[in-house]
């Protein structure tokens, strides 16, 4: 059994310097290098999934730096279980594809549109792809669709992108209780044939967006299916790392000159990430999660702490997945279809992510000097496996996690990740 300490026992989580600069230039041959584990690591202690989820109805825990909208509405009570800044408008992001499909959908059936249509607007809601939202956009007007949208839903807080940035649907102003709005005309007034299929798009959403930024947070994240979402992200300067292909460039949807606040004060400038949809049987609870971060904040960082508030919501009908939240260090960290190297990634993780571990086994020994491990862990949501190198603890084998059923051992030969 190889057992190279990742830290020293004495020393919980503490690193010498110079160990540290000889661990990075090494790990800087195989990954985009971000910030090796020091002292207080690169997420918060491990939180089990029964932690986080209450039985009663509790205030949104919102992370330092962050600034949030928040509402969550039972559809079988017709009462809303969380509000928190409900009514205060964020820049939209991608949320506003909801708008730009039911506006296109308006007076026509999802059977009679044409091929091409309905391959841009499947991309559009399950991938978030860009190119088919600019398509909409530009083609049926732009700030109309938005006007159309308020005035055919009763949106109140809801505000097309502000003069001079008119090309820009992901400035379109949104509320938390605006996007409950939007879902529940949606669910319970839409005509069936296009609730369904923009529902079907929703409940498929794909884990790598197009732009190759892993849009599986928040809500998709904190819950067990069913659940359905469209969510939505801007301003991040990393790049999206999401899939077995490389990266791609950092969208730049709001673009370098975007002035700092728009209509209404609407923030244009700070990072913006939001998970909105729903969660349980029959769609039960509409959940709208609108977040604002820090300049500057890592995309991984802003996923993490999205998803720890996400997890403290009063959601009916929403079931908490089984397993650990462990932080993670390094960029680019693979997630791969067995506990071993070799020709089997599936995806990489957002640089310093929260991820949910659901149990560890024994695979080959892997060595990103000076550690050298052959523990694996394997994250459910993902359906695969990270070395525990990268997982944020100080131990090789991680002490509250169980072994993964039928475990076998790997060779033991050490291979650099």
């Amino acid at each position: 059994m190889l057992r190279i300490s990742r830290h020293s026992p004495t020393h919980s989580r503490r690193t010498p310097p110079r160990t540290l600069a000889a661990a990075a230039a090494l790990l800087c041959l195989a990954f985009t290098c971000a910030a090796l584990p020091h002292s207080g690591a690169a997420a918060a202690e491990p939180r089990t999934a029964d932690d986080t989820q209450p039985t009663a109805p509790l205030t949104p825990q919102v992370p330092a730096g962050v600034t949030a909208g928040v509402a969550v509405f039972d559809r079988q009570t017709g009462t809303f279980t969380e509000q928190l800044n409900a009514s205060a408008t964020f820049r939209s992001a991608s949320v506003a594809k909801l708008l730009l499909a039911l506006d296109f959908l308006w007076n026509r059936s999802p059977a009679d549109i044409p091929d091409a249509d309905r391959a841009r607007l499947d991309a559009m809601l399950r991938s978030s792809q860009d190119s088919a939202a600019n398509h909409y956009w530009s083609t049926y007007g732009g700030p109309a669709i938005a006007d159309r949208m308020i005035t055919r839903l009763g949106l109140v807080d809801t505000a097309p992108p502000p003069a001079g940035y008119e090309g820009h649907w992901g400035y379109t102003g949104i509320s938390a209780r605006d996007t409950v709005k939007i879902y529940r005309h949606l669910l319970e007034t839409a005509p069936g044939d296009v609730r369904d299929f923009i529902m079907q798009r929703l409940r498929q959403s794909t884990r790598c967006a197009s732009d190759s930024f892993d849009q599986h947070f928040g809500i998709a994240a904190a819950f067990n299916r069913p659940w359905a979402v469209k969510q939505g992200w801007s301003a991040f300067s990393t790049k999206g790392a999401c899939g077995p292909g490389s990266s791609t460039s950092a969208r730049t949807q709001a673009g370098s000159t975007a002035p700092a606040t728009g209509a209404a004060g609407v923030d244009l400038s700070r990072p913006a990430l939001h998970t909105t949809g729903t969660v349980g049987t029959g769609d039960r609870s509409i959940v709208a999660v609108l977040t604002l971060h820090a300049d500057g904040t890592p995309y991984g960082k802003a996923y993490t702490d999205l998803g720890r508030l996400t997890r403290t919501l009063n959601v009916p009908g929403g079931t908490a997945p089984t397993g650990t939240w462990y932080g993670t260090w390094g960029s680019d960290v693979a997630v791969r279809n067995d506990p071993a190297l070799g020709d089997n990634l599936l995806t990489r993780l957002p640089a310093g992510v929260e991820v949910l571990v659901g149990c560890q086994k024994r695979g080959q020994a892997v060595s990103v000097p000076p550690y050298t491990n052959d523990w694996w862990a394997y994250l459910p949501q993902y359906g695969g496996y990270v070395t525990n190198i990268y997982i944020s603890h100080p131990d090789n084998q991680l002490p509250d996690v169980p072994l993964c059923p039928q475990q076998q051992r790997f060779r033991t030969l050490p291979e650099k990740e």
